[in-house]
């Protein structure tokens, strides 16, 4: 007898429905649902008979590819249609159905976030609005608060949701980069069992194991424990000098409720990178040569081995209704090692590349404390729910890099092994040291006749030690002191119930790390952005966010016209565009999410870069979709498709302008089928054309192709 699989759509199984249902008070706390909104609110319920209907909250899972809840842009619980700022979600039913293994393949769903480069495969960084982050949060707190990048690439095995607040975000997150803040939601722990685990093999010997199980630990009313683990091993499809990379990574999470007013989580990662040092293609005469794209210029001894590791405690207690107290404590510490035979230099006639070794040794560590109070009230005849809040934040890094010699190769045919590194000297001995103070406030007031006031204004004070010894400059600087003001002010007006209008204006700070001759105490960059948009409901599952934006990034270091080696804090870019995304169900069955979006950033004052550059890895135009359709009924009940396009256009490669890559579109699908409730077997094939493209330009030494053809197949076994 052929076994029932599981429905598709909205309409999932009574066990599913309560699985998911009976984690929701768990997830949400005693009184995480629309309280956090600040006003009483309609959610979309799907009621089976003997189970509870399924409720949303901001940390919890979504239904399908639409979520409508959540605390990125507010640190309250509310919903996506009363934040008058852009917030694209991608729920974790997106990654499955996709086989995402990536951060910067899941983020390929929200319009205008474009990969901005793994820094040699070390990392993740991100394109937003025109322009480069590398860094993001967890759980609403970043990661490596004095580094410039995270050092391992982001393991998807515990993410339940990744979250991108658009625009700058500095009145909640405080030091920050203007173009947004990614946010990846984890997993949480649940009372009821729930286990998944899944193996993938695919095309270039890729292969992979994860796995997460939660449920109530015995003994201890109310306390719950999650883990969840994730390893693989990546040759890719790089000649690679026949190295391998892998990753392991692993996290155990808990919550307890020890009194109905009080909840208690802490979630700890911990990751194992261990990487070929690639820095990809190099570009010559202008663009990018895509004849080989596997292509390495590097040696076998060319590696990079890292760790990162964080734990996480959040209480919140409810003193009554109206009054929260919630304390949010995060340890983080790590390290890497790398030692690589890097690019510098193409010959004139364009068939040698000069390179050099460079080893490097860097450690981190950083502590955040949080601690918010949320009140709701109602005052002058007005619902308000205010947030007061202050951040502790103390980073430190040391990284000392050494280089040496190392030969010449072709550019057209390097052989990789036929070099060893020279004697090595000290290069650089970087000291960072960041320590920083932030008080914010926040207001989410009802007006009344569909109208909503979001005020807020943070204030950051603390210092900074940033001292890099070379060689030729050995004198210590006195440490910089640090402050800024990052006001938000936006209205929300539903004009009516399926169609609302916000409008909002945000800033960002981040600390300055250029060498200003004679300063102390350079003033730190700053950002602005102004946006409108409008959020349109077509259905129930499925809405449109559109908006246009401006945002101005100033106080961006340039070259010192007069003393040579220095800085000078007067540059100034600038990005404008227009953006719109879709996600929802269609009809039942008939899933959909993508964007599409259009960005002019260019550079609007510079000592040494023309006046009208575009910034570097910010297309004009780019756009994704994907879609999906799994039978409900019938002989196919359970087969599911999908298909996705995606579509880049050129880039430039760096602020000069010297080079440039071109567009491309790729086009990927997939077929999955649900044996029963507890299996499933999934077949996603990417780039179905063979497309030859740069996913990622960086500099001119370094430019990471797009994978060719590929097939990845997953088997996933579910309690």
């Amino acid at each position: 007898m052929r076994p029932t699989p599981r429905p598709a759509g909205r309409h999932r199984s009574s066990l599913v429905l309560a699985l998911l249902a009976g984690a929701a008070p768990v997830l949400a706390g005693s009184r995480a649902t629309a309280q956090e909104a600040g006003e009483a609110i309609a959610l979309d319920a799907i009621t089976v008979a003997g189970a509870p209907a399924f409720r949303e909250t901001a940390i919890g899972p979504v239904q399908g590819y639409r979520a409508i809840r959540s605390a990125t842009a507010t640190k309250t619980d509310t919903p996506l249609r009363d934040v008058p700022q852009t917030v694209n979600v991608v729920p974790r039913e997106v990654l499955v159905d996709r086989a995402e293994t990536r951060l910067a393949d899941a983020l390929f769903n929200v319009s205008n976030v474009q990969p901005g480069g793994t820094i040699q495969g070390r990392s993740d960084t991100f394109i937003i609005r025109g322009f480069r982050t590398q860094t993001y949060a967890i759980d609403g707190v970043f990661m490596n608060q004095a580094n410039t990048f995270y050092p391992v690439q982001r393991d998807l095995a515990d993410v339940e949701r990744i979250e991108v607040l658009k625009g700058p975000a500095s009145v909640l997150y405080g030091r920050g980069d203007p173009g947004g803040v990614i946010n990846i939601v984890t997993r949480q722990p649940t009372l009821v069992p729930t286990a998944e685990a899944s193996i993938q093999a695919g095309s270039f010997g890729f292969r992979r194991v994860q796995a997460s199980a939660s449920g109530a630990v015995p003994g201890t009313d109310g306390l719950a424990a999650r883990l969840s683990f994730g390893t693989q091993v990546d040759p890719t499809f790089r000649d690679l000098a026949g190295r391998d990379n892998s990753r392991f990574f692993i996290a155990p999470a808990f919550s307890w409720n020890p009194s109905p007013d009080t909840r208690v989580t802490f979630i700890g990662e911990f990751t194992r990178q261990d990487t070929v040092y690639d820095e990809g293609l190099v570009a010559r005469n202008g663009r990018v040569p895509l004849d080989n794209i596997s292509r390495y210029y590097g040696e076998p001894f060319s590696r990079y081995n890292a760790n990162a590791n964080f734990g996480t405690l959040k209480v919140e207690h409810d003193f009554n209704e109206h009054l929260m107290l919630r304390q949010v404590i995060n340890a983080q510490g790590g390290s890497f090692d790398a030692i690589a035979a890097r690019a510098n230099g193409v010959s004139a006639n364009g068939l040698t590349l000069t390179r050099r070794t460079t080893a490097t040794t860097s450690t981190y560590a950083a502590v955040d404390s949080q601690t918010e109070l949320v009140a709701k009230f109602d005052w002058l005849g007005l619902r308000h729910t205010a947030l007061l809040g202050v951040e502790y934040v103390n980073g430190y890094r040391r990284a000392i890099t050494t280089q040496g010699p190392l030969a010449s190769v072709s550019f057209l045919n390097p052989v990789p092994g036929l070099a060893l590194p020279g004697a090595l000297s000290l290069q650089s001995d970087l000291k960072q040291k960041t320590e920083l103070t932030g008080l914010y406030a926040q207001d989410q007031i009802d007006l009344g006749y569909g109208l909503q006031l979001l005020l807020g204004i943070r204030y950051d004070t603390g210092s900074q030690f940033y001292f890099s010894r070379t060689p030729a400059s050995t004198a210590i600087p006195p440490e910089q002191q640090l402050s800024g003001v990052s006001p938000r002010v936006g209205l929300i007006y539903r004009l009516v119930e399926p169609l609302a209008l916000y409008a909002s204006y945000t800033t960002s700070f981040k600390p300055q790390t250029a060498n200003v001759f004679g300063a102390a105490s350079p003033p730190p960059e700053t950002g602005e952005q102004v946006e409108v948009g409008t959020r349109f409901e077509f259905s129930p599952d499925l809405s449109l966010t559109a908006s246009v934006f401006d945002i101005t990034r100033n106080n961006v270091a340039a070259n010192d016209p007069v003393n040579t080696g220095f800085s000078i804090i007067t540059g100034q870019q600038r990005s404008k565009g227009v953006e719109a995304d879709l996600a929802g169900t269609i009809l039942p069955g008939w899933k959909v999410i993508g964007g599409v979006g259009y960005t002019d950033a260019r550079v609007t004052r510079d000592t040494a870069i023309p006046v009208g550059n575009r910034l570097d890895g910010a297309p004009q135009f780019s756009g994704s979709v994907w879609t999906t359709y799994q039978f409900d009924e019938g002989f196919w009940r359970g087969l599911g498709l999908g298909a996705g396009v995606t579509h880049v256009g050129s880039r430039f490669g760096d602020i000069t302008n010297t080079y440039k890559v071109g567009a491309y579109t790729r086009v990927d699908a997939a077929v999955f089928y649900d044996l029963n409730e507890h299996a499933r077997f999934s077949l996603n094939l990417k780039n179905l054309t063979n497309a030859r493209y740069i996913e990622a330009p960086f500099n001119q030494f370094n430019n990471i192709p797009g994978a060719p053809f590929s097939v990845l197949a997953t088997l996933t076994a579910r309690l």
